[in-house]
């Protein structure tokens, strides 16, 4: 067995400097590791959530982390305790959101944001589910 101490997902997006400073103004996240031509690392100082993001053609990667990564089908989940309150400070900090809040029968009470690079990150609140 392969014990493991973290997971996060790596990224390939060109805009690493407009993406810092979504997520550190808008989550809070702190960047333990940034270089505008490579890398940029993020880790919440609340809950210990990571996200990496690698600039496209840099030349120490394999060619499949090359490329940039389409946004489309793709997908952050964050977990919050309020999704409502999150919602309304989305709102007023004028954040493109890409799905209005909702509660699904699942048991969720959720909405989705869009980061400059044009991933998604589905704001969740976990709910008694009514649909079951």
């Amino acid at each position: 067995m392969i014990e493991i101490d973290a997971m996060f997902p790596v990224m390939v997006t060109a805009n690493l400097e407009a993406v810092k400073a979504f997520y550190e103004s808008v989550f809070g996240f702190n960047a333990v590791f940034y270089d505008a031509d490579f890398y940029l690392h993020l880790v919440s100082p609340h809950s210990g959530i990571q996200l990496g993001f690698l600039m496209p053609e840099h030349a120490s990667q394999p060619d499949f982390l090359k490329p940039l990564m389409s946004p489309d089908g793709y997908v952050i989940s964050l977990e919050v305790k309020d999704a409502t309150k999150a919602y309304t400070e989305a709102q007023k900090m004028d954040l493109t959101i890409a799905m209005q809040l909702k509660e699904e029968v699942w048991g969720q009470l959720h909405f989705m944001l869009q980061d400059p690079a044009g991933f998604k990150i589905d704001v969740v609140q976990h709910v008694d589910a009514s649909g079951n």
